[in-house]
Protein backbone atom coordinates (compact mmCIF):
# COMPACT_ATOMS: atom_id res chain seq x y z
CA UNK A 1 0.00 0.00 0.00
CA UNK A 2 1.29 3.41 -0.84
CA UNK A 3 2.07 5.77 2.00
CA UNK A 4 0.42 9.17 1.73
CA UNK A 5 2.41 12.24 2.65
CA UNK A 6 1.19 15.71 3.06
CA UNK A 7 3.19 18.62 1.89
CA UNK A 8 2.43 22.24 2.30
CA UNK A 9 1.98 23.87 -1.08
CA UNK A 10 4.77 26.23 -1.88
CA UNK A 11 3.75 29.80 -2.37
CA UNK A 12 7.12 31.00 -3.47
CA UNK A 13 7.83 32.96 -0.28
CA UNK A 14 10.07 31.78 2.52
CA UNK A 15 8.49 31.03 5.92
CA UNK A 16 8.42 34.08 8.21
CA UNK A 17 11.12 34.25 10.90
CA UNK A 18 9.92 34.09 14.55
CA UNK A 19 8.92 37.53 15.76
CA UNK A 20 10.91 39.01 18.64
CA UNK A 21 7.77 40.57 20.12
CA UNK A 22 6.49 37.08 21.08
CA UNK A 23 9.62 36.45 23.15
CA UNK A 24 9.32 39.85 24.74
CA UNK A 25 5.71 39.16 25.76
CA UNK A 26 6.71 35.88 27.44
CA UNK A 27 9.65 37.55 29.18
CA UNK A 28 7.48 40.37 30.55
CA UNK A 29 4.80 37.89 31.63
CA UNK A 30 7.39 35.76 33.43
CA UNK A 31 8.84 38.77 35.22
CA UNK A 32 5.36 39.87 36.35
CA UNK A 33 4.65 36.40 37.74
CA UNK A 34 7.97 36.38 39.64
CA UNK A 35 7.28 39.84 41.08
CA UNK A 36 3.80 38.74 42.20
CA UNK A 37 5.16 35.61 43.89
CA UNK A 38 7.92 37.61 45.61
CA UNK A 39 5.33 40.12 46.87
CA UNK A 40 3.12 37.36 48.27
CA UNK A 41 6.05 35.73 50.04
CA UNK A 42 7.22 39.03 51.52
CA UNK A 43 3.75 40.13 52.67
CA UNK A 44 3.08 36.70 54.17
CA UNK A 45 6.33 36.79 56.10
CA UNK A 46 5.77 40.25 57.52
CA UNK A 47 2.14 39.56 58.44
CA UNK A 48 3.04 36.29 60.13
CA UNK A 49 6.15 37.60 61.84
CA UNK A 50 4.23 38.04 65.08
CA UNK A 51 2.10 35.22 66.29
CA UNK A 52 -0.30 37.44 68.22
CA UNK A 53 -0.90 40.89 69.67
CA UNK A 54 -1.16 41.78 73.33
CA UNK A 55 -4.37 43.07 74.91
CA UNK A 56 -2.73 46.52 75.26
CA UNK A 57 -2.03 46.63 71.52
CA UNK A 58 -5.57 45.50 70.72
CA UNK A 59 -7.21 48.12 72.92
CA UNK A 60 -4.99 51.07 71.97
CA UNK A 61 -4.97 50.57 68.18
CA UNK A 62 -8.24 51.74 66.54
CA UNK A 63 -7.27 49.99 63.30
CA UNK A 64 -8.04 46.66 65.00
CA UNK A 65 -11.80 47.27 65.05
CA UNK A 66 -13.71 44.77 62.86
CA UNK A 67 -10.47 43.22 61.63
CA UNK A 68 -9.65 39.55 62.20
CA UNK A 69 -6.63 39.37 64.47
CA UNK A 70 -4.95 37.02 66.92
CA UNK A 71 -4.55 38.18 70.50
CA UNK A 72 -3.22 36.60 73.70
CA UNK A 73 -3.97 37.19 77.36
CA UNK A 74 -4.40 35.48 80.70
CA UNK A 75 -7.81 34.05 81.64
CA UNK A 76 -9.44 35.39 84.79
CA UNK A 77 -11.06 32.30 86.29
CA UNK A 78 -13.87 33.97 88.23
CA UNK A 79 -15.27 35.49 84.99
CA UNK A 80 -15.76 32.18 83.13
CA UNK A 81 -19.39 31.54 82.21
CA UNK A 82 -20.55 28.67 80.02
CA UNK A 83 -24.00 28.11 78.54
CA UNK A 84 -23.94 24.41 77.63
CA UNK A 85 -27.40 24.60 76.06
CA UNK A 86 -26.39 27.20 73.46
CA UNK A 87 -22.61 26.49 73.44
CA UNK A 88 -21.72 30.06 74.41
CA UNK A 89 -18.59 30.69 76.43
CA UNK A 90 -17.70 34.08 77.92
CA UNK A 91 -14.74 35.10 80.03
CA UNK A 92 -12.32 37.96 80.54
CA UNK A 93 -8.64 38.05 79.60
CA UNK A 94 -6.02 40.44 80.96
CA UNK A 95 -2.90 41.76 79.28
CA UNK A 96 0.33 39.79 79.69
CA UNK A 97 3.54 41.75 79.10
CA UNK A 98 5.50 40.75 75.99
CA UNK A 99 8.85 40.17 77.67
CA UNK A 100 9.09 37.67 80.50
CA UNK A 101 11.48 35.03 81.74
CA UNK A 102 8.97 32.67 83.33
CA UNK A 103 5.57 32.33 81.64
CA UNK A 104 3.80 30.89 84.70
CA UNK A 105 4.99 33.80 86.83
CA UNK A 106 4.06 36.36 84.14
CA UNK A 107 0.55 34.87 83.85
CA UNK A 108 0.12 34.92 87.65
CA UNK A 109 1.25 38.54 87.94
CA UNK A 110 -0.94 39.65 85.01
CA UNK A 111 -4.03 37.90 86.38
CA UNK A 112 -3.59 39.59 89.76
CA UNK A 113 -2.80 43.06 88.37
CA UNK A 114 -5.97 45.17 88.75
CA UNK A 115 -4.52 47.87 86.47
CA UNK A 116 -3.90 45.55 83.49
CA UNK A 117 -6.04 46.15 80.41
CA UNK A 118 -8.83 43.59 80.11
CA UNK A 119 -11.32 42.58 77.46
CA UNK A 120 -14.33 40.34 77.56
CA UNK A 121 -14.29 37.37 75.18
CA UNK A 122 -17.26 35.56 73.64
CA UNK A 123 -16.87 32.20 71.92
CA UNK A 124 -19.89 30.58 70.25
CA UNK A 125 -20.40 27.05 69.01
CA UNK A 126 -17.60 25.48 71.02
CA UNK A 127 -17.61 23.13 73.98
CA UNK A 128 -15.87 24.44 77.08
CA UNK A 129 -12.23 23.26 76.96
CA UNK A 130 -10.78 21.43 79.96
CA UNK A 131 -7.78 23.78 80.06
CA UNK A 132 -9.97 26.88 80.47
CA UNK A 133 -9.19 27.90 84.02
CA UNK A 134 -7.74 30.73 86.06
CA UNK A 135 -4.31 31.93 84.87
CA UNK A 136 -4.36 29.88 81.65
CA UNK A 137 -2.88 31.63 78.62
CA UNK A 138 -5.55 32.13 75.95
CA UNK A 139 -4.63 32.72 72.32
CA UNK A 140 -7.70 33.90 70.45
CA UNK A 141 -8.50 34.59 66.80
CA UNK A 142 -11.46 36.79 66.02
CA UNK A 143 -12.71 40.36 65.85
CA UNK A 144 -13.09 43.13 68.40
CA UNK A 145 -16.67 44.31 68.10
CA UNK A 146 -17.94 47.86 68.49
CA UNK A 147 -19.38 46.74 71.84
CA UNK A 148 -15.83 46.14 73.16
CA UNK A 149 -16.31 42.37 73.25
CA UNK A 150 -13.81 40.18 71.42
CA UNK A 151 -15.81 37.70 69.34
CA UNK A 152 -13.46 34.73 69.03
CA UNK A 153 -13.70 32.12 66.30
CA UNK A 154 -10.70 30.11 67.53
CA UNK A 155 -9.53 29.49 71.08
CA UNK A 156 -6.23 27.88 72.09
CA UNK A 157 -5.20 27.49 75.71
CA UNK A 158 -1.95 26.81 77.49
CA UNK A 159 -2.01 25.61 81.06
CA UNK A 160 0.33 27.64 83.29
CA UNK A 161 1.49 24.63 85.31
CA UNK A 162 3.17 23.21 82.21
CA UNK A 163 5.48 26.20 82.15
CA UNK A 164 6.61 26.26 85.76
CA UNK A 165 10.32 25.82 85.91
CA UNK A 166 11.69 23.04 88.06
CA UNK A 167 12.98 24.33 91.34
CA UNK A 168 15.85 22.66 93.13
CA UNK A 169 14.38 20.45 95.82
CA UNK A 170 17.55 20.00 97.75
CA UNK A 171 18.99 16.71 98.84
CA UNK A 172 17.12 13.46 98.31
CA UNK A 173 16.81 11.68 101.63
CA UNK A 174 16.11 7.97 101.72
CA UNK A 175 13.35 7.03 104.12
CA UNK A 176 13.34 3.52 105.57
CA UNK A 177 10.42 1.28 104.74
CA UNK A 178 8.08 0.42 107.60
CA UNK A 179 9.12 -2.76 109.36
CA UNK A 180 12.67 -2.66 108.04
Amino acid sequence: MAQATWEKPRTGQPAPAPVRSDRLKFLIGGILILVAVAYLIFSGMTAGARFYQTIDELVTNPANANRTIRVAGVVLGDTIQYDAQNLVLTFTVANVPENFDNLAEALHLAANNPEANRIQVRVEGQVKPDLLRHEAQAILSGKLGADGIFHATELSLKCPTRFEEAQPQGEIVATPLPGA
